[in-house]
């Protein structure tokens, strides 16, 4: 028997919202989440890893639900289709950039609904396999890594932070997403004791990996010191364009900090 197909709703508007669920779960299918916004999307979708995400196009918040679908699909290469109450040229253009396999106008019936994601899950099927690798892991992979992963948007804001980073940075998780990295921590030389420079804009600039293996601590905003790996790499497309900065953070342990100590 093949299994249920999971579902995420990111609905700004609770009763469509509702609604929505409502059809679809009368169709057999599984809603593993109902959210509001996108910034909060593309976290709950590597979080939930859905089979399907039924996007608005027009989300409270600080991220529309184009740009979300685009981080998502991009990222973590899952389906999207799109919900919107407008349809213009510009609009479609924008939507085309996330890849969406359907676009459904509303209002919608139950029918021009279940037959849509109904296409929508049998079309990903397909494309899937011609997919490329994850461009930073497999989400399952990311979520449980006991290491900091952020996504940073090329202006250096966080729009992803994988479950260990909150606690490693013991700050509450409604800090983190859309803050600029350096509003939630600070990296510094050891041995000079200076703010190492932001690496972003090289990376986004050159287009290269930026690492700070040796001399380099995270400290928080509690003032948190601790001994770490650092590297931040952009994260292309199919088409090697930016779409993304990774930062990923590895705490040394203290045989790796006395190694690092004796070799100076």
């Amino acid at each position: 028997m093949a299994p249920i197909p999971r579902i995420l709703i990111v609905e700004d508007d609770e009763i469509i919202s509702n609604l929505i669920a409502i059809m679809l779960e009368h169709k057999g299918y599984s809603i593993v989440g109902r959210i509001g916004s996108g910034e909060e999307a593309i976290i709950k979708a590597a979080e939930l890893e859905p089979d399907l995400i039924l996007m608005d196009i027009s989300l409270s918040g600080k991220m529309d639900g184009i740009t979300a679908a685009q981080y998502i699909f991009q990222l973590f290469q899952m389906p999207i289709v799109f919900l919107t109450a407008h349809c213009d040229d510009n609009l479609l253009d924008r939507a085309k950039t996330a890849r969406p396999l359907r676009y459904i106008l509303k209002p919608f019936t139950d029918k021009e609904l279940g037959s849509n994601v109904e296409l929508a899950l049998h079309n990903h099927r397909i494309r899937k396999k011609y997919l490329d690798a994850y461009p930073i892991g497999e989400p399952r992979k990311i979520m449980a890594i006991l290491a900091v992963v952020l996504v940073l948007d090329p202006r250096g804001r966080i729009i992803f932070y994988n479950p260990y980073t909150a606690r490693f940075l013991d700050i509450p998780e409604k800090e983190i997403l859309t803050k600029h990295w350096r509003e939630v921590m600070m990296l510094t030389n050891d041995q000079s004791g200076e703010e190492i420079p932001d690496p972003v804009p090289e990376v986004v600039r050159q287009m290269l990996v930026v690492t700070h293996e040796f001399n380099t601590s995270v400290v928080t905003k509690s003032g948190k010191s601790r001994n770490v790996g650092v590297t931040v790499r952009p994260v292309k497309d199919e088409n090697h364009e930016l779409i993304a900065v990774l930062m990923h953070i590895k705490e040394k342990t203290p045989g790796q900090i006395k190694m690092a100590a004796a070799t100076k």
